[in-house]
């Protein structure tokens, strides 16, 4: 594991055989059934009791993503906290009631609808919001009786073995949270998506890898959860709030370093004030400063490792090369 800012390894991390995996998943089958039988009051507590713990070591969570993957401070902060708050949420709804009972189309009986966990999940969540993705998939698990296998990204594993260790001192009982690292998803994905005890499978990340998992989920029928990448647009109309429609653009563009399935990738601006909003929005970035997230006079922290960088670099000489001008920047920084 790599700090992206410094180039320098922070710690080794074991990459998992397909022993290990099959392994968890024998762990997540043996835990199944009592965890399902876990009273849904006794989930619910669990579940706020690692709330709390996260927040009490929000420092901790914060640290260490940005050291693992370059986001500022200030983002990983907000990060905990809003990743918590999947925990806290769940909580809530682990205590619900869900079950149905209603009157049959004819009158005559009574329908009742039970729901029950669907049995052992792979979790598979992305580098780029360690905690709050893993949060994202590991809160409803829990509160729906669920055990699971947990894949996080290679490049960002030390968040998820924090977050494991944190529950387990909240209580969670062994074997239903199970965290597998590699550095070949093909080696987790592979050995589970052809196991007949796996239930469920929730991903993260790009739209190709997502093809490739409904493709395998299909031949077992197997449910699935998909979040996969987006193109999604930023609009200028000719009467917009120009400051305003520059600051939302930073925000909706820059945040997380640009690493962000919901980051603005297409900016389209009225001819009308195209050339005003283009001036002011390239000021407007070039103002941020970018460094170690760890620095507080930081804005922007590094790209999370050299592939991305190259990916962005590749984006800007075509751009350039296709008559596009550079208004800012336009090379990486000097140095890691």
């Amino acid at each position: 594991v790599e700090n992206p800012a410094t180039e320098t390894t922070l710690t080794h991390v074991a990459t998992a055989t397909a022993g290990d995996v099959t392994a968890a998943l024998d762990a997540a089958c043996a835990a199944q059934e009592d965890w399902a039988r876990t009273p849904s009051a006794t989930r619910a507590a669990l579940l706020g009791r690692a709330f709390e713990a996260v927040t009490e070591r929000a420092e901790d969570f914060a640290t260490v993503m940005t050291l693992e993957m370059g986001k500022t401070l200030a983002e990983a902060r907000t990060e905990v906290t809003y990743g918590a708050s999947y925990l806290r949420w769940f909580a809530g709804e682990a205590d619900r009631d869900f079950d149905r009972y209603a009157p049959s189309p004819a009158g005559a009986l009574r329908v009742l609808t039970l729901r029950r966990p669907v049995g052992p999940c792979l979790l598979i969540t992305p580098w780029n919001f360690p905690l709050a993705m893993a949060t994202h998939k590991i809160a409803p698990a829990l509160a729906a009786g669920c055990t699971m296998v947990l894949k996080p990204a290679s490049l960002t594993p030390l968040t998820s073995l924090l977050l494991a260790d944190v529950l387990t001192e909240a209580g969670l009982p062994p074997g239903v949270l199970n965290v597998v690292s590699s550095q070949r998803a093909s080696t987790v994905s592979g050995t589970l998506m052809t196991d007949p005890r796996l239930r469920k499978v929730s991903f993260t990340g790009s739209t190709p890898v997502g093809q490739v998992l409904l493709r395998q989920a299909a031949d077992r029928v197997l449910r699935t959860s998909m979040e996969l990448g987006g193109n999604a647009p930023f609009l200028v109309f000719p009467d917009a709030d120009l400051d305003a429609a520059v600051a939302g653009a930073v925000a909706a563009k820059m945040r997380n370093g640009g690493q962000a399935c919901t980051a603005a990738n297409r900016f389209l601006v009225h001819e009308d004030v195209a050339a005003e909003f283009t001036a002011a929005f390239g000021e407007a970035v070039g103002r941020l400063t970018v460094g170690d997230g760890t620095d507080p006079a930081t804005d922007g922290g590094p790209l999370v490792d050299g592939r991305a960088v190259a990916s962005v670099t590749g984006l800007i000489d075509d751009a350039v090369s296709r008559g596009a001008r550079v208004v800012t920047g336009g090379d990486a920084p000097a140095g890691p």
